[in-house]
């Protein structure tokens, strides 16, 4: 199983390269568009990488409650278990 600190740094990963964020400006408080500039298409980008890095599956159901960064890691542990 992996680590609960581990799975944040590949979310955090996933997320510098796929929004060019600022590692320093992800926190789980932050808002996926509004504080790290994901547009939809940005978003369909990083949901194909969740899945790929993850080896999980993404529903459009739930990948439209995704709103911050605290969202996609408790949606992608709940995966994982």
């Amino acid at each position: 199983m992996v680590g609960t600190d581990e799975i944040a740094d590949r979310i955090c990963n996933v997320l510098v390269a796929r929004l060019g964020a600022n590692p320093d400006s992800i926190a789980e408080a932050a808002s996926l568009d509004a504080d790290l500039g994901a547009t939809s298409l940005d978003m369909v980008e990083t949901i194909m990488s969740l899945e790929d890095e993850f080896g999980i599956e993404i529903s459009d159901r739930d990948a439209e409650s995704l709103q911050t960064v605290g969202d996609v890691m408790a949606l992608v542990r709940t995966k994982l278990n």
